[in-house]
């Protein structure tokens, strides 16, 4: 009797080629909240201005694994006066392989930010509750729309920048 083996596909390594993309760990790297005009703030009247402010920035530990920052800045104002600013560093290892320069920019750029934001807006929830505030719920953001708009924001800039270069050539 011959002894039949079924490969299962995708079953074990994958090929060095492939695209992989895997999630290794989440964590805060750093947390702050203040409250500057505290405890007068708590006496203010009207609705609290909200700003929200996004930031990246990627580390290379090791070839193939990136740290992703993902920086989230909320600053309240009350009648010019800061009630608060909360800010999260939420950080994430993602190991990524298989993919061209401009795929790998894309996903750091959209997968691994989208992956690392619900954490820092629950981190940031919880900080202006404790604070003394109503609860802030900060929305979804689209991630590819950001980086799309920074794509076309940059081709604008470099179309400019040779514009201006053909004409002080011209001159």
């Amino acid at each position: 009797m011959s002894e039949e083996q079924n490969e299962i596909p995708g079953a074990g390594a994958a090929p060095a080629n492939e695209p992989r993309f895997q999630l290794q760990k989440i964590y805060v790297k750093d947390v702050s909240f203040e409250l500057p005009n505290a405890p007068m703030i708590f006496q203010e009247e009207g609705a609290a201005e909200i700003k929200l402010n996004l930031s990246q920035r990627v580390n290379t530990p090791q070839e193939g694994v990136f740290e992703v920052v993902l920086t989230v800045t909320v600053t309240a104002t009350t009648a010019e006066k800061t009630a608060y600013l909360a800010e999260v560093h939420q950080a994430g290892l993602f190991s990524i392989s298989g993919l061209d320069d401009a795929q790998q920019t894309a996903v750091l750029n959209t997968l691994c930010p989208h992956s690392l934001f619900p954490y820092a807006a629950r981190t940031i929830t919880g900080l202006v509750a404790d604070g003394g505030f109503p609860p802030l719920v900060l929305q979804p953001i689209n991630f590819e729309q950001v980086y799309q708009q920074r794509l076309r924001d940059a081709q604008a800039q470099q179309a400019e920048a040779a514009a201006d270069m053909e004409v002080q050539g011209n001159a």
